[in-house]
C-alpha cells in the first residue's frame, strides 16, 4: 500500500469515527448547551439504541437498516422524553442533583440491558448491500479499499445534520428553540411554552443519540456498556465545538476523530485518549467558550 493510500484510508477511518462521534454529540450539545443539564445516562441512550437495531434485525432481517434506524431513534426519543418528563424536569437548577440521578439511571439501563439481552454482546449482520467496500487495485490508490458500511454512516450523519440544520432554521419549532437559547425568560414572555421546548430538546437529543446507537451497532458488536465508549468523547466534541453550536460540534467532531484516527496509528489506543485530552485542554486555554462562540444572554448570565 502506497503512502498516499495509507493516509487516505486513515483520513477515511477518522470520518467514519467522527460521523458516530458527531450524532452522539449533537444530542448531548442539545440539553447541554440549551438546557445546562449534563446527562450522564446519554451513553445508555445510545446504547439503547444499539439494541432496538438488533431487534428489528432479529424480526426484520430483510430491512433492518428500513426498520431498525427509525426504530432505534424513535424508541430512544422515547425513553428520552419520559426521563426529561417525570426525573430531570424535577431537577432543574440543581446540576449535582442531575447528574447523580441520570448517572442512576444509567446504572439502571446497563443492568435493565444484561438482564435482557447477552451480558457479552449482541451483533447486528449488515446487509448485503452494506456489506462489501470500493476497492483499489493498481495506481497511487492501489490498496485502499473504502467500507460500504462506513460510507453509509457518513452519509447518514451528513443527512442528519443537515437535517437538523433546516429545523433550526426553517420551523417554527426551531425559532422557538432558537428563542429560548437566547433568553428563556424573555421567550417565555412572548409565549414560548419553555417546558414544552424542553421536552422537545431532549427527546429529539435522545433519538439522534439512538439513532448514532443503531449505526454502531451496524459495525461493532453492541454491549450494555457500549455506551461509555463514546460518551467521553461526545462531552469532549461538545465543549470544543462550543455549547448549542451545531457548526461547532461538526467541526470538532470532524476534527476530533482525525486526530483519534491518527494518534492510534502510532500510538495505544488509551495513550491516543490522553493526547486527544491534552489537546483539548491546550485548545481550551486559548478559546476557553470553544471553537464557535454562540452569543447568547443565556450564556453570559451562566
Amino acid at each position: 500500500m502506497s503512502s498516499l493510500a495509507l493516509a487516505l484510508g486513515q483520513l477515511f477511518d477518522g470520518l467514519s469515527v467522527a460521523s458516530i462521534l458527531m450524532l452522539a454529540a449533537l444530542g448531548l450539545s442539545l440539553s447541554f448547551g440549551l438546557m445546562r443539564v449534563i446527562n450522564m445516562a446519554h451513553g445508555e441512550l445510545i446504547m439503547t439504541g444499539g439494541y432496538l437495531a438488533y431487534v428489528a434485525h432479529k424480526l426484520i432481517p430483510q430491512a433492518q437498516v428500513a426498520f431498525g434506524l427509525p426504530l432505534a431513534f424513535l424508541g430512544s426519543a422515547l425513553i428520552g422524553a419520559a426521563l426529561e418528563r417525570f426525573l430531570i424536569r424535577r431537577l432543574y437548577g440543581r446540576p449535582l442533583d442531575t447528574l447523580l440521578a441520570t448517572w442512576g439511571v444509567s446504572l439502571l439501563l446497563q443492568q435493565l440491558a444484561r438482564n435482557l439481552f447477552d451480558p457479552t454482546g449482541v451483533e447486528v449482520t449488515s446487509p448485503d448491500w452494506l456489506s462489501g467496500s470500493i476497492s483499489f487495485d493498481s495506481g497511487p490508490l492501489a490498496g485502499l479499499a473504502l467500507a460500504h458500511i462506513r460510507l453509509f454512516i457518513i452519509g447518514l450523519a451528513v443527512v442528519v445534520l443537515c437535517g437538523m440544520i433546516l429545523l433550526f432554521a426553517k420551523t417554527r419549532a426551531g425559532l422557538h428553540i432558537r428563542a429560548v437559547n437566547q433568553h428563556r425568560g424573555m421567550a417565555s414572555a412572548l409565549g414560548v411554552n419553555t417546558r414544552r421546548v424542553d421536552l422537545l430538546v431532549f427527546a429529539l437529543g435522545s433519538g439522534i443519540a439512538g439513532l448514532a446507537g443503531g449505526a454502531l451497532a451496524l459495525i461493532a458488536p453492541v454491549t450494555p456498556t457500549v455506551g461509555q465508549s463514546y460518551i467521553v468523547d461526545a462531552f469532549l466534541v461538545v465543549i470544543l465545538g462550543g455549547m448549542g453550536t451545531l457548526r461547532g460540534t461538526a467541526i470538532a467532531a470532524i476534527l476530533i476523530g482525525l486526530l483519534s484516527a491518527i494518534a492510534e496509528t502510532f500510538t495505544s489506543i488509551s495513550f491516543a485518549k490522553v493526547l486527544l485530552l491534552l489537546f483539548v485542554v491546550a485548545f481550551l486555554q486559548f478559546r476557553p467558550r470553544g471553537l464557535v462562540v454562540t452569543r447568547s444572554r443565556a450564556l453570559e448570565e451562566t
